[in-house]
């Protein structure tokens, strides 16, 4: 991602609506599905992958000591700055861990920067241990391709059965997976065909991040809150992200590695 890109999202990743929406989907996902072993307390050995800015680790360090990993040596720069945390450079299609070492994975609008993306995910597959957690966050619906993925440097946007054909074939067992993001979807879509129009006139493509005012922002937080509360039990239509939970077998291929 560009450095002005990273910028800008450290800048925005504590209070923007849909960065706080989707880190409250990941706690909630997490604490729905990351079950403790044998009922222990123990802390767990977690991976962000892609980790960005660093947001995340304020949920995941409910759980333990996460360790951030992430391809851009600018990105863990800014980790940095919001504390003493464990970060590795390093690749999603080559974990610096064992193999069946790593109880959970959160790998949060990652994969469409892959080009091998399914190696991706047989890499977090290998590096679960038996019964480990992979939540995914995605872009979704390809013909909401914008200047927006350019910027980002977004190589696709997933259909549902796109992802999870990918997650099985990885050898996972798809747990929930659901768009997410649908209430704002006309809007979002719209102001995304617009970019279309306006992109012709740049040559330098930049995000769709409009910064709403404080109430409307709380609005809009509060909104995707109550989405979430749904797409955590029952499947949504459709949104503009999509979202996955999926657990690494407790017997299987990857048990052997």
């Amino acid at each position: 991602m560009r450095a002005d890109e990273l910028e800008k999202m450290f800048g925005l990743e504590d209070t923007y609506w849909w960065f706080v929406a989707r880190r409250r989907l990941v706690r909630d996902l997490l604490a729905r599905h990351l079950g403790r072993p044998d009922g222990s307390a123990r802390p767990l050995r977690i991976l962000d992958v892609g980790c960005g800015t660093g947001a995340t680790f304020q949920v995941l360090e409910g759980y333990g000591r996460p360790v951030g990993i992430d391809r851009s040596p600018e990105a863990l720069r800014y980790c940095r700055r919001r504390g003493d945390h464990a970060l590795v450079l390093a690749r999603g299609e080559a974990l610096p861990v064992q193999s069946s070492s790593v109880d959970a994975i959160t790998a949060l609008d990652l994969l469409e920067h892959i080009a091998e993306d399914g190696e991706a995910m047989r890499e977090s597959a290998r590096a679960l241990r038996p019964g480990g957690l992979l939540v995914v966050t995605v872009p979704a619906l390809p013909w909401l391709w914008s200047e927006h993925d350019e910027a980002l440097d977004h190589l696709r946007r997933y259909r549902a059965g796109e992802l999870r054909r990918a997650l099985e074939q990885a050898g996972l067992e798809v747990v929930r997976l659901s768009p997410v993001i649908t209430l704002l979807l006309l809007p979002i879509g719209a102001l995304r065909l617009a970019q279309r129009a306006i992109r012709r006139r740049r040559t330098r493509p930049q995000t769709a991040f409009i910064i709403p005012p404080r109430a409307a922002n709380w609005l809009l937080t509060a909104l995707l809150w109550l989405e979430n509360q749904w797409a955590l039990r029952w499947n949504l239509p459709v949104g503009v992200s999509l979202m996955a939970v999926a657990r690494k077998p407790a017997i299987g291929l990857h048990d052997s590695l």
